[in-house]
């Protein structure tokens, strides 16, 4: 995973956390929801590029 992907990730991420506790404290489900589909998409990043990562280090130990 490169750093910029990674930076993207943990961006999304806190943008998501944010979000979802400004909707948890003002009441408004659809920030909740919405910052929690943030923090969804970032993990999935996350995981996809680690398995990139993962896929290309085995191709180099080949």
């Amino acid at each position: 995973m490169n750093a910029k992907d990674k930076i993207e990730a943990a961006a999304k991420n806190v943008e998501g956390k944010l979000q979802s506790a400004y909707g948890e404290m003002t009441g408004n489900t659809e920030d909740k929801i919405k910052g929690e589909a943030k923090q969804t998409q970032a993990k999935i990043q996350q995981t996809v590029e680690k398995a990139k990562d993962k896929s290309k280090d085995t191709l180099d130990a080949l």
